[in-house]
């Protein structure tokens, strides 16, 4: 029997704790089933959030915990490959990548929190 979808907001963090172009908060999903992980960031005020896989190849970004950013905090980019990424909507602007982009999980603010929506393919761990 297969799991029942859940698809209500998911409380992500507190909005302030998302500093603009910081470290990003990073969280365990499941991605078609599978323990996956992804990530939010605040990027020219605007909370954004992506799976944390390069397009390239499907291997998680961060070059050290929380750390998606450039030196110059411009560009999202993969510490394994060199893949940049266009912060505001993920698409590819560098390096292997060649036009694909990071796959986006929708988040909205309310109330000074985050929230993330889940979608068919991206699901929150159930315990």
């Amino acid at each position: 029997m297969l799991e029942p979808k859940v698809s209500e907001p998911q409380a992500l963090c507190a909005s302030d704790e998302l500093l603009e172009r910081g470290d990003a908060v990073v969280f365990d999903v499941m991605l078609w089933r599978e323990p996956a992980r992804a990530f939010a960031l605040r990027f020219d005020g605007k909370v954004v959030c992506y799976l944390n896989r390069c397009a390239h190849v499907p291997t998680e970004m961060d070059w050290q915990p929380g750390k998606f950013l450039d030196e110059d905090k411009r560009w999202i980019i993969c510490s394994i490959h060199g893949a940049v990424y266009e912060p505001s909507n993920g698409r590819c602007a560098g390096g292997p990548c060649r036009g694909d982009g990071l796959q986006v999980v929708d988040v909205y603010e309310q109330n000074g929190q985050v929230f993330w929506i889940p979608n068919p393919d991206v699901q929150p761990v159930v315990f």
